[in-house]
């Protein structure tokens, strides 16, 4: 079976596309609709924020747009690619070429190395080791922890485990990163130097962001706000 990922159909396009998304799930014998014909399109270097209500299925939208999980019905498209036209092991191809993903909890892996779990990503396409370690310490560095490379999570504070996360998300310099209250586990001094790093990479990487978030001013600094409310995502 070949397991290369599609080329994209053309240029120019934008890093993804919804189209009609939804996503159900069944409820005590009922089918509860947490998605209801959702519709958003990213752009190369945009930064949009996702807010909404506790329980309004901000979480089940970005798994479902990182390919995570597949919607009931529509589509969602990552440079052009239709993700569920795509075999788990493709989809796992196209997230480690095209998205970072940065979570409240770091989910670093507890046994490895700060140096170790940045690298995870480049190892997993069998990159040559040295230069995975070197574009790993570079970025390591380049977040604050240049003294901690050897360090396990464990063994690093809650702001320095989610600027390893952060430095792990963009290892592969994604087109397209996406952040699940990426500072709701932190106070609010180290929230802000995560989310400001956040910005700072984004910008110089030109990557695209998507937060989603319960913090107003964290939201105002983005290009737009989008809520998500009864299943239904608007401007």
């Amino acid at each position: 079976m070949n397991d290369s990922v599609p080329a994209p159909a053309g240029r120019s396009l934008p890093v993804l596309e919804c189209r009609s998304l939804t996503r159900d799930f069944a409820d005590a014998g009922a089918v509860l609709q947490v998605l209801r014909g959702v519709n958003l399109t990213i752009n190369a270097g945009e930064r949009i924020a996702i807010v909404g209500e506790s329980g309004a299925g901000k979480t089940t939208l970005l798994q479902v747009l990182g390919g995570l999980d597949l919607p009931t019905t529509g589509e969602v498209l990552i440079r052009g690619r239709n993700i569920a036209s795509l075999n788990s092991t493709q989809r796992g191809l196209l997230r480690n070429r095209e998205l970072g993903f940065i979570y409240q909890f770091h989910h670093l892996l507890p046994e490895f190395s700060a140096l170790e779990n940045v690298a995870m990503p480049l190892l997993m396409r069998s990159d040559p080791i040295s230069n995975v370690r070197e574009q790993a310490t570079e970025l390591l560095n380049r977040v604050g922890l240049g003294e901690r490379l050897h360090h396990r999570p464990g063994e690093l504070s809650g702001g320095e485990r989610q600027r390893a996360a952060v430095a792990r998300a963009l290892i592969t310099r994604p087109a397209l990163v996406m952040a699940d209250e990426p500072t709701g586990n932190l106070d609010h001094s180290n929230g802000e130097k995560v989310f400001a790093l956040m910005l700072e990479l984004n910008r110089e990487f030109d990557s695209s962001l998507v937060v989603v978030t319960h913090d107003q001013a964290l939201a105002a600094r983005m290009d737009r706000v989008l809520r998500l409310q009864d299943g239904v995502l608007t401007e």
